[in-house]
Formats: C-alpha cells, structure tokens, sequence
C-alpha cells in the first residue's frame, strides 16, 4: 500500500491569512471614519437629535460590508 503525499503549500495560506486578519481592522476604520463624519456634520448645522451620525454610520457599516465581500471574492482556497 501507497502512503498519500500531502498537498502541497504554495504560499496562498499565508495571503488569505493576511487578508482575511485585516478585515476587522479595515471595518472599524470605516465605520470610525464615518461616525466622526456624522458628529461633524451634527456640530457644523447644530442638529441636537445627531440625524446625521446616525445616517452616516449606517452608511459606513454599509460600505464596510461591501469591502469585506469584495475581499472575500478574491480569496482564493
């Protein structure tokens, strides 16, 4: 009986790893980003109920998302 050879790694491991670790990183920065965006337009047209915060973090989790599933697509197994 033959033992089976493992696959071999051709460094496509390590990449995935390093994109996929990134990824909570890259998702927080935009959503930080945005909610300061929100408070700013709040304090420049003196909105008292933060409308605008809110519109821009929903916004930001929004463009995060569809970061996240752009990097998935290129994530090769």
């Amino acid at each position: 009986m033959r033992q089976q050879k493992p696959p071999k790694k051709n460094g496509k491991n390590l990449r995935n790893v390093a994109l996929l670790s990134g990824i909570a990183f890259e998702m927080g920065a935009i959503i930080f980003l945005a909610a300061k965006g929100g408070l700013w337009l709040d304090e420049h047209y003196h909105n008292e109920k933060r409308l605008y915060t809110a519109i821009a973090t929903l916004f930001g989790v929004a463009i995060a998302i569809w970061v996240v599933l752009r990097q998935i697509k290129r994530i090769k197994y």
